[in-house]
């Protein structure tokens, strides 16, 4: 609807409702005064009437009372009188009759002004009408009121074709102005629509019409001048910018080509950067080992008790700035892109057991309990790189403890969306209840070289680079990693990868159980958890009690955890508890090997280290519910096993173990050492690290594998390494100690006392004391006076007090030396590094255990030096070890000759194996 047609219907609605209801309040204000003033007339009449009616029916005037009654009927608008009794009866009756009459429940004055004939009853009293008299009849007057509705309905008539004929004068004229105003109002939109597309409209009349409509048309004449002004001076600028632009597309073609260059130029930059980052942290690693052995030379010397300190300080630097040194090869080798990632079989069971134990000795440390769950769901085996996921987890699990200072560090490893094609989503969880991270320090968290403040680099350690090089690590094998954390709270590191499965059917081992009951005594919710669900799942009735030997009836099995630590009180109570255990217990302990509390357990029972492997804890459930739950029988003697593939440090270690109590063994290989282990029984093992085949580490965990009593037998590694990263390295791998070459009685005897008081006193009473320490002290004086090219007082206390012995192996090194100095001629003439460290390493190996203190020292800071420098820094030195070497075999010519010993190229190979020096 236009605009003026909405004015018409406004001009014509507006004042014809407002009228239309003016008229309609009048005319019933007019009808309203008109029943007022009839009702007050009639009731006023007969009231005047009523008095002398009621006299004329207290004297029984019939002609007094029709007289009346007929000046009542002759009143307008009255059209029948009626008189009763009191009781209601009709004394008369005049006018119409078509009415009945009901006396009023109230008996006072009633008008009814329903319908169209009003009826008005009045009482009747005698004594002049007064209120309270003795009514003598009723008075009912009929009135006609359709007068009234009539003059209404004639009134409303006219006043309607007043307004009608108005509403018809008010059409013709908002008709008009609605037409002029839209004829004006299309002339301005066509004129706006002409402007829109660009055209010139013919100028509007601003002359006639209201003075609005008149600016209106000034308003879009002027607004029409200033659009063609605007586009002469818009297609004038286009002009001239587009003359710009061109010469502008010119330079940016230019400056395009110049910054692709640039762009190549940065890519090859960061590549050369990271190569050559890659490059030096080799490179930095081989001064630092050398500050590393030269560190360990420094260390054999005699020392104040404050350089001592001094030296401790730079090998832990040492060690801080090799983890560092570390972490930066590997995150330039993934900035680089050279690093690739391989997609092998693995059990992620077997996975998170082995980073558990290689992160065991630091939860037990802050006495953590440390937990992995690998969901039923995880299928096995699985495909991808076992070694970068070993690494995410070690990374994530180590945090998690180096940021915990009591709680728990739990590992979860579950299934996001298995498929049928054999793609899995593998989701794993750290969880831990450390100090937590607030929102900001998330988002920086996997940044390289960011921790969560900078506080937590003095106080924990670490380079900022793990959670990046973890998280590049996982978006390289296509997965992603995130955090969840709140302060105080703890934190929870996760990541999901897609990973192939490889599940097989394959045949169901015998149950460990068939329904026996175990009592299961383990305070940690989560660890109870999982001992539970494990038991059952091999088929035990699992009892979980509060206490040790709460159970009723008593159970077939024990599986209880010790508190950690524990406190002597807490000791004897649970030494009480177990002398009380009437069945088989096996005892879980947060706390390492060496650890290990002293407590006698009952007959059958067994102690294992927290955090357990899965297969480890099947294999000590299957030993006490199998194998009749019964300990191995006690021996008289101790039976020790020398695993070495070098037949002299085999004997020499003999000659040092030889003694009453001690019963020696000894296995040239890993392989020979499995062997032995698989049908016999020994109290400690001596491992060689550095053996052809299986290693010593390799070697250690196939004995702890074998289960029963190898996974607690003591296993010591015999190396010429002793820094603090060996030895940890070691400890993480299974073994209990380190033994250094060249081995001494004294550190010896040391070892076995501490390893070995924890058999039952009857084996521990066999094993002898070690030396009084007068005896070690003059020993190492003896050794430490000077630097000679033999010292027999050296080698004898090498061979554990034999002087035949040490000559036995002087004799030895003397035949062999031929041999070496050839190796490393041919190695030096044909500039082959490799070949001349394998040359000195071997030399090197085998000094150790002779009393040859001068070619000793020399070969051990010539490897070194070759080790840190290269080929260029030790001409010096070799000619130096060469003239050590002659007046080593100078001295051998001048003795007497001893029975044929093994060739010098035998001695050579096996010393090489012995020596453990860091390549």
């Amino acid at each position: 609807m236009s605009l003026g047609n909405r004015l018409a219907l406004w001009i014509v609605c507006l004042p014809l409702a407002v009228l239309a209801l003016v008229a309609v309040i009048a005319l019933h204000q007019d009808t309203q005064w008109r029943k007022a003033a009839l009702q007050k007339r009639l009731v006023t009449a007969a009231e005047l009437q009523a008095p002398q009616l009621a006299e004329a029916l207290t004297a029984a005037d019939s002609s007094r009372l029709e007289t009346l009654g007929h000046r009542l009927l002759a009143l307008d608008d009255v059209r029948h009188v009626r008189v009763h009794d009191p009781s209601g009866e009709p004394l008369l009756e005049l006018g119409s009759r078509n009415s009945t009459f009901t006396v009023p429940a109230n008996a006072e004055r009633h008008l009814d002004t329903g319908g169209d004939v009003w009826r008005l009853v009045l009482p009747l009293r005698a004594d002049d009408g007064r209120d309270g008299a003795p009514r003598a009849g009723w008075l009912a007057l009929g009135i006609d009121t359709r007068h009234l509705t009539l003059a209404f309905y004639r009134h409303l008539t006219s006043t309607g074709l007043g307004l009608l004929v108005l509403g018809l004068l008010l059409f013709v004229l908002g008709t008009s102005l609605g037409r002029r105003l839209d004829a004006r109002l299309n002339d301005a939109a066509e004129a706006l629509h002409l402007l829109a597309k660009g055209s010139r409209p013919a100028p509007l009349d601003a002359t006639q019409g209201s003075p609005e409509l008149n600016r209106l048309a000034r308003r879009i004449n002027a607004l029409s001048d200033t659009l063609e002004q605007s586009r002469d001076n818009m297609q004038r600028q286009i002009q001239q910018t587009t003359a710009e632009l061109q010469e502008s597309m010119e330079t940016i073609e230019v400056k395009n080509i110049e910054l692709d260059l640039a762009h190549r130029r940065a890519l090859e930059a960061s590549r050369v950067k990271s190569e050559f980052l890659a490059s030096m942290s080799h490179e930095i690693r081989t001064p630092l080992n050398g500050i590393v052995g030269f560190c360990r030379l420094l260390g054999r010397s005699r020392l104040e008790p404050r350089q001592r300190e001094w030296l401790d300080q730079v090998q832990l630097a040492c060690d801080n700035l090799l983890a560092l040194v570390n972490d930066v090869l590997d995150f330039s080798r993934l900035e680089s892109g050279r690093l690739e990632l391989e997609r092998t079989e693995f059990d992620m069971v077997t996975l998170v057991d082995e980073v558990l134990g290689l992160q065991a000795p630091l939860a037990h440390q802050k006495h953590l309990e440390l937990l992995g769950l690998v969901y039923d769901d995880v299928p096995s085996p699985l495909r991808g790189d076992p070694l970068r996921i070993r690494q995410v987890l070690t990374n994530l699990v180590h945090n998690a403890l180096k940021f915990t200072e009591r709680g728990e560090v739990i590992v979860r490893v579950m299934v996001d969306d298995p498929s049928p094609s054999g793609q899995i989503m593998l989701h794993c969880r750290v969880s831990d209840t450390g100090i937590g991270l607030t929102p900001e320090q998330q988002r920086e968290l996997f940044q390289a070289f960011r921790q969560a403040t900078p506080g937590h680099t003095r106080r924990y350690g670490g380079s900022g680079l793990g959670l990046a090089i973890s998280r590049q690590l996982v978006e390289q094998m296509g997965g992603e990693i995130r955090v969840e954390s709140e302060p105080g709270q703890g934190s929870v590191f996760f990541f999901t990868l897609p990973l192939e499965s490889l599940a097989r059917a394959e045949s169901l081992s015998e149950p460990l159980f068939h329904g026996e009951r175990v009592a299961l005594y383990e305070p940690h919710a989560s660890t109870r958890f999982a001992l539970a669900h494990l038991l059952r799942h091999w088929g035990a009735r699992v009892v979980e009690v509060a206490s040790l030997g709460e159970a009723d009836p008593p159970p077939a099995l024990v599986v209880a955890t010790l508190p950690a630590p524990l406190t002597s009180a807490a000791r004897c109570n649970w030494q009480a508890k177990l002398a009380e255990c009437q069945a088989p217990t096996l005892l879980l302990v947060n706390a390492s090997p060496l650890e290990l509390p002293h407590l006698t357990l009952p007959e059958g029972s067994e102690m294992l280290c927290k955090p357990l492997a899965r297969h480890q804890l099947a294999d000590a459930l299957h030993r006490l519910a199998r194998q009749g739950l019964t300990a191995p029988p006690e021996r008289h003697s101790l039976r020790l096993l020398v695993v070495d593939d070098n037949a002299s440090n085999r004997r020499l270690l003999r000659e040092l173990l030889t003694r009453p109590g001690l019963a020696v063994e000894e296995a040239a290989s890993g392989e020979e050492a499995l062997a032995l282990a698989e049908g016999e029984y020994f109290d400690l093992v001596l491992m060689d690290i550095r053996m052809p085949g299986l290693d010593g580490v390799e070697t250690t965990q196939a004995l702890r594998r074998l289960g029963g009593t190898w996974t607690r037998c003591p296993v010591i590694a015999v190396t010429a390494h002793a820094l603090a990263p060996d030895r940890q390295r070691l400890r993480e791998a299974g073994l209990q100690d380190v033994l250094v070459k060249p081995v001494e009685s004294h550190q010896l005897e040391a070892l076995l006392r501490h390893h070995l008081t924890t058999l039952p006193p009857s084996q521990a009473a066999a094993l002898p004391l070690p030396d009084s320490p007068d005896e070690v002290a003059a020993d190492e004086g003896a050794a430490g006076e000077g630097l000679e090219v033999v010292d027999l007082t050296l080698g004898t206390r090498l061979a554990n007090g034999s002087e035949a012995l040490a000559r036995e192996l002087l004799d030895e090194l003397a035949r062999s030396l031929p041999a070496s100095e050839a190796a490393m001629r041919d190695a030096l003439a044909a500039g082959n590094e490799e070949a001349l460290l394998d040359a000195v390493h071997a030399l090197n190996g085998a000094c150790r255990y002779c009393g040859a203190p001068e070619l000793a020292l020399i070969a051990e800071t010539l490897e070194t030096r070759l080790q840190s420098r290269g080929l260029a820094a030790v001409d010096a030195l070799m000619t130096e070890l060469f003239d050590a070497m002659a007046r080593l075999r100078g001295w051998h010519a001048t003795q007497p000759s001893s029975p044929a010993q093994p060739s010098s190229t035998t001695m050579a190979r096996a010393s090489s194996a012995s020596s453990e020096s860091d390549r």
